[in-house]
């Protein structure tokens, strides 16, 4: 009987009965709701990081074709979408229990077609102002800024028992956005794959061509697509609706602020690697074709997050994110010992290269593992700060911080991708070379190590996990 009346209170968009925790509601139906739901999610989400991060191929070109900037201004342009994404992460943060997951995603996916037409259309004139490329960058955080509502709506869904791989997959496969982007539009940009609708070629000063404007059109009928898709296809859960007010306990939480620190070391790393790499490479080896390697960072990251994520669940967030950090101050070593020096003016990009790819693979590590920590962290913390609270209100909360920290944490680690950026350039505009901003990031993470290792992962840590 209680099954028949969940099944039909929960047949309209809308979910009036959901009780993941349940193993007989959860195989009954909510597991198959849960999975439709994530499969739209990913698309969306791996749609919103190619037009977040399409800028940093954008940038590499835009010389090329004509636009004379120097080396600041362009580090700058591949900064600003971090910026923005990252801004807009703390009020998305709060939309998915205010508006439902299924609205907000529609409405968030839809506004990534002003980026991706803006760019189509400025590249394609030579009088477009230096202004009017920063504005277009700063839309582009737009991208940035879904995956915080994205990873709060998905966290509703799912158990504690598969929660880590849940939201693994689609922060992973959602990060996976990255690479294609930065594998697609260097293929699309050398052909009139819309025809005449698409515009005219840039000619280049060695006699080739590009169609820049493709690095923005290509996602258009995608976008269009997906964010029918969410329209259609997705659920509202409405015991996850709840006020900014209710929410904002999370600014109380002495572990939001934690974790915020340590997701920075993990996501802000990737994503900051990520939006700086393309650029980085062409600066230190100017010589190597970096849009044929560029997307394999990224890759890595986003493959290695969605398949390790059965890792934490299996020995526990804390103690896989302690030694991902130690391994992320190795792969920064290696780094600085293959650039370009004075006792090696060439350096050695082979060297380089792999050292990234480890860096790379390690931050996927640490994403999937912090962002199973958080759960793990409020089902101990709600209890004990909240006693007056029964096992179900203690369940419901403790669902509820841990959607909107894992949502507010993304929103700060998101600052990695302005940051990052902008410290290989003032770096490389200071000494000439970015050996400092490398430097400076080896520090942070020996930081997150002993924040790691102090509150998580030590024998009688505050809270173990």
């Amino acid at each position: 009987m209680a099954i028949t009346e969940a099944s039909s209170a929960n047949n309209g968009h809308t979910l009036e009965d959901w009780r993941p925790e349940d193993p007989q509601f959860w195989a009954s139906q909510g597991r198959a709701i849960a999975t439709r739901n994530l499969w739209i999610s990913i698309p969306n989400l791996l749609l919103a990081f190619s037009v977040w991060m399409v800028w940093s191929v954008v940038v590499a070109k835009l010389p090329a074709i004509g636009f004379a900037y120097s080396t600041d201004q362009l580090f700058w342009l591949a900064a600003l979408p971090g910026l923005s994404g990252a801004t807009l992460r703390i009020f998305y943060s709060f939309m998915i229990p205010i508006f439902g997951g299924r609205l907000w995603t529609t409405l968030s996916t839809a506004s990534l077609l002003l980026p991706a037409l803006g760019i189509g259309f400025a590249v394609q004139n030579p009088d477009t102002s230096y202004v009017w490329f920063l504005v277009l960058a700063l839309m582009c955080g737009f991208g940035g800024g879904n995956f915080a509502s994205s990873m709060a709506n998905i966290a509703y869904f799912y158990p504690k028992k598969t929660k880590g791989n849940a939201l693994a997959l689609n922060a992973g496969l959602g990060n996976a956005g990255v690479s294609v982007m930065q594998f697609v539009v260097p293929m699309v940009i050398t052909a009139g794959v819309f025809g005449a609708i698409g515009g005219e070629p840039q000619h280049l000063s060695d006699g080739g061509q590009l169609f820049l404007q493709n690095a923005g059109f290509v996602w258009v009928p995608f976008i269009a697509l997906s964010a029918l898709a969410a329209w259609f296809g997705m659920n509202d859960i409405a015991s996850a609706r709840a006020s900014f007010k209710e929410q904002s306990v999370i600014f109380t939480r002495r572990h939001n602020w934690i974790m915020c620190v340590l997701y920075t070391g993990t996501f802000g790393s990737f994503i900051g690697y990520a939006a700086g790499f393309p650029l980085l490479m062409k600066t230190q080896f100017p010589d190597v074709n970096v849009l044929s390697y560029a997307f394999l960072g990224p890759l890595v990251g986003a493959l290695s997050r969605a398949a390790t994520g059965w890792i934490s669940d299996k020995f526990g967030g804390g103690r896989v994110t302690f030694w991902t950090f130690v391994g992320m101050i190795v792969a920064v070593w290696g780094v600085l010992q293959f650039l370009p020096s004075e006792a090696n003016p060439a350096g050695n990009f082979w060297g380089f290269f792999a050292c990234f790819m480890a860096l790379f693979f390690l931050t996927g590590v640490g994403n999937a593992s912090t962002f199973q920590m958080i759960p793990s962290i409020m089902r101990q913390e709600v209890p004990r700060l909240n006693p007056q609270l029964d096992d179900a209100a203690k369940l419901k909360q403790s669902e509820l911080e841990s959607s909107a920290i894992i949502a507010f944490t993304s929103a700060i680690a998101a600052y990695g991708a302005f940051f990052i950026p902008k410290f290989y350039g003032t770096s490389i505009s200071l000494t000439g070379a970015p050996n400092g901003a490398l430097w400076g990031f080896m520090a942070f993470y020996a930081v997150c190590v002993v924040v790691t290792w102090a509150f998580y992962s030590r024998k009688n840590a505050p809270v173990s996990c």
